[in-house]
């Protein structure tokens, strides 16, 4: 057997469901359209900053070969019942389970030692040269996976595989090893268009690019006031969004329970909204702690809870929200404004006058205008 051979073998030993293997060669195709994103603010900030570092492999490895792209399959249906008792919120399904970025990092880890010990002789050994990385790295993750011929990129920038749909994550290790490299996979696509279509916000660009801002993944994932024209998109997704892999023919009946550690429990990924709102940091960590959505902190995760209260309707929670107007955080006091403007309709008058009280003692500029915003959706229900 090749080392290629016996690190594909290896590779399904390891829980890894599909591999390839590409070129290090510049990804010179991606840079016009990079740099076109960033000039017209297309990107979110999460992306590695520097384009060049991106595009090109030996910018950040000193003579790079191959580059060795992974996909895990992850599940899109949970097996336990979501319990009705009380309004519940969700994570995407691309955050159920422990952080993918670290089941990816330990299989990547695993499949570098095992080459490791491949190596002929010691000099072998120490000129052998591995970087692994996840969507947390320089490459373009989805571009180095179609050139490995794992899948192709979709028109919601997503790859798509043909086993899996494009319910994978990515990881790759750039290497100095040169391997026989797999064939690119070609658009697939066709004149399909039911992800752009079935976006809320018009973030699809159509041609596998997006405007980030735009895109409800992102906007959960923000820590100041979520512009207004999101709140009821985001229904009660209170991190990321499946939209456009939903509504793929590319995923239809895909669901695959390959790997224990992706397991969604429904307490945790499908969690009761009210107690979200007086969550301590701790008790944050201790539940959702191991979880990719919960990178960003408790506070986006409340804001998001607070309106997915609002979008579903749910007035016994409005004790609850009243409380968070007294939260030290403007973010959470002004989400939790707009959530009463939008529940309090039944009662107008007692909501117009709490929140006259609240106008009182209020110094922030953005809470000022929540206040004012509530009041006058309210002052109509009178």
């Amino acid at each position: 057997m090749t080392l290629k051979e016996k690190i594909i073998a290896e590779s399904k030993k390891l829980g890894i469901d599909k591999i390839g293997f590409a070129s290090a060669e510049p990804f010179s195709d991606l840079e016009a359209s990079l740099r076109e994103q960033k000039d017209r603010g297309f990107t979110s900030g999460f992306e590695h900053p520097v384009i060049e570092e991106r595009i090109y492999p030996e910018k950040t490895f000193e003579n790079p070969k191959t580059i060795i792209s992974i996909a895990l399959a992850y599940p899109t249906r949970i097996k336990e019942k979501v319990p009705r008792d009380e309004k519940r919120g969700q994570f995407a399904r691309a955050s159920w389970g422990i952080d993918y970025h670290d089941i990816l990092k330990e299989r990547l880890e695993k499949l570098i030692a095992f080459i490791r010990q491949q190596a002929e002789s010691l000099e072998e050994i120490a000129q052998w040269r591995f970087a692994p990385q996840v969507d947390t790295g320089e490459l373009v993750d989805v571009a180095v996976a179609q050139r490995a011929g794992l899948g192709f990129v979709g028109r919601n920038g997503l790859l798509i595989t043909e086993e899996f749909g494009s319910f994978v994550y990515l990881g790759e290790i750039i290497t100095n090893i040169e391997f026989e490299v797999d064939q690119p996979v070609a658009f697939g696509c066709g004149d399909c268009t039911r992800c752009v279509k079935a976006c809320p916000t018009e973030a699809l660009l159509g041609d596998g690019r997006m405007n980030a801002k735009r895109c409800l993944s992102y906007q959960t994932q923000t820590k100041g006031f979520m512009p207004e024209e999101y709140r009821k998109k985001m229904h009660n997704v209170i991190y990321g969004c499946d939209i456009c892999q939903l509504v793929c023919p590319y995923n239809k009946g895909k669901d695959n329970h390959f790997h224990k550690e992706m397991e969604p429990e429904v307490e945790i990924v499908y969690p009761k909204l009210k107690p979200m709102l007086a969550i301590t940091n701790k008790e944050f960590k201790a539940t959702f702690g191991h979880l990719s959505g919960a990178w960003r902190g408790k506070k986006p995760i409340q804001r998001n809870a607070l309106i997915a209260l609002a979008n579903l309707g749910d007035r016994s929670a409005l004790p609850d929200i009243l409380e968070c107007t007294k939260d030290v955080r403007p973010v959470i006091r002004g989400t939790a404004i707009w959530a009463i403007g939008k529940l309090g309709n039944r009662e107008p008058e007692k909501w117009l006058s709490i929140l006259s009280d609240l106008q009182k003692s209020e110094t922030d500029v953005e809470v000022q205008n929540e206040i004012q915003l509530a009041e006058k959706h309210l002052a109509n229900k009178k």
